[in-house]
Order: C-alpha cells, then structure tokens, then sequence
C-alpha cells in the first residue's frame, strides 16, 4: 500500500476505541461462556477449551488476511467486516452454550459455529488494525501507539466483565444471550464510528501496473529476516503460557473458592484491570511519548515474564492459605501479565514497519493464535486430567498454574536472548553499509 500522512494521537485514540469494541466482544465468549460451561451446565472443561482452540486455529489465516489487506488500496473494509463477523459469532456463541442445557449435541455444533466465525473476525480485524497503525504512524509514535491500543483493549476487557457480571447476575440462558447481544451490537456501532475517515481516500497499490507477489513468496520473504523468525518463537512461548490458564482462572474461582458467576466475572474485570495497570507503567517508564530502547524494551520482556511466573505461583499455591488474598492475586498475575506483553507489543511495532506490514503482524498474530489454541485447550484438557489424578479441583488447578509459571520463566530466557540477536544484526548491517 501507498504511504499517507502520519496518524495525529486523537486518531490513534480511535483506533483504540476499536480495540475496545474487539475486547469487549472477546471477554464475553473466551471468559463468560466458559465459566457457564464448566459451572453452571458442569461440563468438563474440556469442551470450552476445544471451542476456544477452534476460534484461535481459525486464526492460522491471519497472515493471508494481512497479505490481503496489503495488496489492496485500504484496510478499513477488512477492519469492519471482520468486526461484523465477530460480533455476529458472539451471538451465535452464546446462543448456543444456551441451547446446551436443553439439546447438548446441537448446541455443541452451534458453539463450534460460533467460535468458528469469532475467530475469523478477530483474525480480519485485528491484523489489518494493527498493520494500518503500523503504516500509518510515524516511527518514533509506535511504541506508545501500540500501547495505547492494547490498554484500550484491556479496558475493554475491564469494563465489559465488570458490568456484565452485575447484568448476569441472577444467571439464566436467555438472560445471557441478551447481554452477549447487546455488547456486541454496541462494540459494532462503536468501532464502525471510530473509523470512520480515519484512514482517509483510497491509495493507488505499490506494485502498480505489475502483477502483485504471491502470498507465498510474500510469506517466506517475511520468514527469511531472521528478528522476525526468532520474535516469532518469542511470541508462541510467552503466549502459550499466557493462555494456559485463561480458561480456568474463572472456573478456579468458582469451584475451589466458590465465587457466584458474577464474582468470578468481577475477578476476570479485576485481572485485567491489573494488566491494563501494567500496561500503563510499562508505557510510562519503558516507552513512554519519547519512544522505547531495545534495551528497555528487553527488561520489561523479562522482568514481566519471571513477575507472571511468581503470581501463577502464589495462585496455584492459594488454596492451602487461610484467607487466601485472591483479588490481590488476580490484580499481581494481571499487572505482570501487562507489562510483558506492552513491552512485546512495543517491540512488535518496531519491528513490522517495514515493508509487507500486515504479512509481518500476520505472521505473528498467527503464532499468538495457535498458542492460544494450544494453551487454552491443553490448560483445560491437564485440569480434567489432573482432577482425575488428585481427586480434587484445587491440586489440578495448581498443577497447570505451576505448568504455566515454568513456561513463563522459558519466555524470560527467550525474551534476554532476542535483543542480542538483534543488536548483533544491527553491527553487521552498519558493517556492510560502511563496505559498500
């Protein structure tokens, strides 16, 4: 795509309002239905988790999808009709975990559906908003950009499992279906206003008259920078503890310390209140409106990483307390979460504004995707199976939160590693330069 004018911070505002309509939809099917699954159907955790793996192996499209939006002349139609499929999936989602109490089998299918179209729509919308912020923003604003984005998400996150846990309470179906109808639909209107001329007229396509590049060669072309290859790994580990125990901190809540749908909801709002905090501090201290260091950047990486692996380790080990100070908890894990991934987000800024932008967040949102599919459902599947062995809720759970602490104590070492390799790039590209 053609350049354009660098975005002002009231349009970067925006763009995070479309986050937040992205958010809102997204904690409602990931975190809610879930809950309803395991708690109130008794379900076994197993299934949530393999509906949540369908709705983020769909995303394995996400670098086509980025790949698409570059070889057109504007990214906000892929923006917007991905948020009408995921909007769209919220309500089929809920609609169907519904339907599970009086016809499971069908509502099973409907769920897988659901998941199905969610996963697609996050898949369209969020790598081409990424890519068009990339694109459009100037270097030095990427870094604060970004975090500006994902703290608006969070917040997003926040706010809707706040409230939805108070609109849920007393539980029934049809009184789920209504409100997952209703945040989506306003998450809808939110973003298509949000967008609306920020991205301005259609630009005429780089390539010109010629033919447009293969997606193939496109994607290997991406694959061959050898920072990309190795912040992909980066972003599968830390991901794949991310997402470990996403699916059952509700579930957690509800059996081990039996919260109502709406506490354990209000817990979720909680936790993700801490990670937009987190958020916040990492942008503040490590990026900031003057930019971020490699350097920076690097102990926020790793200083996050060992932080969450710490807060898993008082969760999993909670239950044997006598007055166990889980809200404080929720509130740690959530503020350790947020500044890693502010500072990988950053870091994933700097890095794809380059050519083929929305091919390069593609590519990583794929691998944050399929770690997200095989965190979530593994976390699920290990609870079940760890029940089974313990004969009790609290010790599975403990076990995959102590699963989850060693794997973010991988992404540490990962994260110390990656800016030295870059570093290094950076000497022997000055080193040719001067050569040449």
């Amino acid at each position: 795509m053609g350049a354009r004018a660098g975005l002002s911070w009231l349009a970067i505002v925006r763009l995070g309002l479309v986050q937040t309509a992205l958010g809102a939809i997204i904690i409602m099917t990931t975190s809610t239905l879930n809950r309803v699954m395991v708690v109130e159907l008794a379900l076994p955790a197993t299934l949530p988790g393999l509906l949540v793996a369908i709705h983020h192996g769909v995303q394995m499209l996400r670098p086509r999808l980025g790949y698409g939006s570059d070889m057109g002349v504007r990214r906000t139609p892929w923006i917007v009709g991905g948020m009408a499929v995921l909007a769209l999936g919220g309500v089929v989602a809920a609609a169907a975990v519904a339907l599970m109490g009086a016809a499971l089998v069908p509502g099973i299918a409907l769920a897988a559906l659901g998941f199905f179209l969610v996963g697609l729509g996050v898949g369209a919308a969020g790598t081409s908003l990424l890519a068009l912020l990339a694109s459009m923003v100037e270097p030095e604003r990427r870094a604060p950009a970004a975090t500006i984005l994902w703290v608006m998400m969070i917040a997003g996150f926040a706010v809707t499992a706040s409230i939805a846990g108070r609109l849920l309470d007393p539980f029934s179906p049809a009184r789920l279906v209504e409100v997952t109808a209703g945040v989506s639909a306003l998450a809808f209107l939110v973003a298509v206003l949000a967008l609306r001329g920020v991205e301005g007229a259609p630009l005429a396509p780089p390539e010109g008259q010629g033919a447009k590049p293969p997606f193939r060669a496109v994607l290997r072309e991406v694959w061959a920078d050898a920072t990309a290859r190795r912040f992909t790994v980066f972003v599968f580990v830390s991901m794949l503890a991310y997402s470990a125990a996403d699916l059952i901190l509700e579930p957690f809540a509800g059996e081990v310390f039996g919260r109502s749908i709406g506490q354990s909801t209000a817990l979720a709002g909680l936790q993700n209140a801490g990670t937009l905090g987190g958020m916040v501090v990492m942008a503040v201290f490590g990026s900031g409106v003057l930019g971020a260091r490699a350097a920076s950047l690097r102990l926020w990486m790793v200083a996050g990483c060992i932080a969450s692996a710490a807060a898993l380790g008082a969760l999993a080990f909670a239950p044997r307390m006598e007055a166990a100070p889980l809200e404080a908890l929720y509130v740690a894990l959530g503020l350790a979460n947020g500044a890693f991934a502010a500072a990988a987000i950053a870091t994933m800024m700097q890095l794809a504004g380059r050519q083929r932008t929305g091919t390069r967040m593609g590519l990583w949102g794929a691998a944050q995707a399929i770690a997200f599919a095989i965190g979530g459902f593994s976390g699920t599947v290990f609870a079940d199976l760890a029940r089974a062995a313990f004969g009790a809720a609290a010790p599975a759970y403990g076990f995959v939160f102590l699963c989850e602490a060693a794997l973010f104590l991988v992404s540490a070492v990962l994260a110390a590693r990656l800016a030295g390799v870059r570093a290094l790039e950076l000497r022997l590209s000055r080193m040719k330069e001067a050569v040449s």
